[in-house]
């Protein structure tokens, strides 16, 4: 079983927290690691998640069956940081400039969440396996939402 793997250009030792490595930029998640699936104990495991750097997205597997394929740049608008969401309702702040945006790095935190890496620099947001399954569910939806708000500002997705 190898010690490390990488997505993208970066170097993980997997299997010290409990994670396989598979090849082709993939991260598995075996089953019988952890019964904790994020913060929501009735959301599916992960079993893959795959960054795909050409097409600049992340694809998530989870053990229901699910599959999911996340632009990076919906991933950065819709970063669980404190820069994106605020302190509170009501302080989201809009992110524009964004169509463009790789993610550089993906990184496991303990056993229930990943945190990303992206081109612009930003990297704190933690994204659990809810909080990414929720996005998978919802990413039409939101999407469509961030494009309202882009045009009642005003703003681009390009950067200027």
């Amino acid at each position: 079983m190898p010690l490390s793997h990488c997505i993208g250009r970066v170097l993980f030792d997997f299997v010290s927290l409990g994670y396989d490595a598979l090849p082709g930029c993939c991260l598995l998640i075996t089953s019988g690691t952890t019964d904790m699936a994020g913060l929501t104990k009735d959301v599916p495991l992960p079993t893959e998640i795959t960054l795909h750097q050409a097409t600049r997205a992340l694809e998530i597997s989870f053990a229901d069956g699910k599959n999911f394929r996340l632009p990076c740049e919906f991933l950065r608008i819709y970063s669980p940081s404190a820069e994106v969401r605020g302190h509170g309702p009501g302080q989201e702040v809009l992110q524009v400039g964004k169509k463009d945006v790789t993610i550089s790095a993906v990184e496991p935190v303990g056993q229930y969440a990943i945190q990303l890496r992206f081109s612009d620099g930003h990297d704190t947001g933690i994204y659990s396996w809810d909080l990414l399954y929720g996005y998978g569910m919802e990413q039409e939806q939101m999407w469509q939402q961030y494009l309202q708000r882009l045009k009642e500002a005003n703003a681009l997705r390009e950067a200027s």
